[in-house]
């Protein structure tokens, strides 16, 4: 994976972002009133899942009669995609930058079977993040998925990250930690788990007494990771884990897969300040 590619730095107000697009076109930093929001590390920040989304059972899908394989990169399956693992491009001016805004993009190439391109967006504001991912194809149809793995600081200044969320169901788990088709009612936590929310994904965090930061989209699916004591895990994605085979959205030369998210915040101290 090149490095070559610098990082980019988007400041309003108090809000400021670092993006690594060497690294996987990750935001690497996202600190507010100079408090730092996200698990600091090479694989954690926040990173774009694309061109498919959590697990693909045993690194196998179709398209059409077409069997594909991908590397198992957590065996027995795929995860979480390749745009993780390139090293993106550059795409935006000086004056992008100045106004809170970035976009970077990378061509699909081995080990994803379909040429095409992935762009993704930044829009920074005091308090609000939006950020997009467009998959295109460069010839035939393909499946895809695209989607966003942040890891959020569990603990902000002493205090613990609290989720909350309405999902109108939960994707089974099997002992496979794929869904089985099954869905049942929302069980507690702590979870590894694919929640539906017809009505677009709408998942707070609140560090009481600190920051309330809440993450929405028009897509309906979300993951809630929360089994590790270091970050707690809301991935917006627009479809299922295993979903380039239980519900394949597909690319076409006239439909491109585009997902955006936004992620708000307000502080909760009289200063305004996390």
């Amino acid at each position: 994976m090149s490095r070559s590619e610098e990082n980019v730095r988007l400041t309003v107000g108090a809000a400021e972002l670092t993006i690594d697009p060497g690294n996987g076109c990750r935001v690497s930093s996202l600190r507010i009133g100079g408090a730092e929001l996200l698990r600091q590390g090479d694989r954690y920040g926040c990173f774009p899942m694309v061109p498919w989304c959590g697990r693909t059972a045993n690194g196998e899908f179709r398209n059409g009669d077409e069997l594909h394989r991908l590397p198992l990169n957590s065996p027995p399956h795929a995860i979480h995609g390749t745009g993780r693992d390139t090293s993106w491009h550059t795409a935006h001016s000086d004056a992008d930058v100045a106004e809170g805004r970035a976009a970077f993009y990378y061509d699909l190439a081995e080990p994803w079977p379909y040429p095409g391109r992935v762009t993704q967006t930044f829009e920074l504001s005091e308090d609000t993040l939006t950020l997009g991912l467009s998959v295109e194809t460069y010839g035939n149809s393909f499946p895809a998925q695209a989607g966003w793995h942040p890891w959020f600081l569990r603990t902000l200044d002493g205090r613990n990250a609290e989720l909350s969320f309405d999902a109108a169901w939960q994707e089974e788990r099997g002992a496979d930690h794929l869904p089985t088709g099954r869905r049942i009612d929302p069980l507690p936590g702590p979870w590894d788990d694919c929640f539906g929310m017809p009505d677009g994904v709408d998942v707070k965090l609140t560090w009481p007494e600190r920051l309330e930061l809440t993450v929405k989209s028009r897509s309906e699916w979300v993951v809630i990771y929360d089994e590790q004591e270091e970050a707690v895990c809301v991935e917006t994605q627009s479809g299922p884990p295993n979903g380039l085979n239980t519900l394949p959205r597909l690319v076409t030369p006239i439909d491109p897969l585009e997902i955006a998210t936004t992620w708000s915040w307000t502080p909760l101290r009289g200063d305004a300040r996390p």
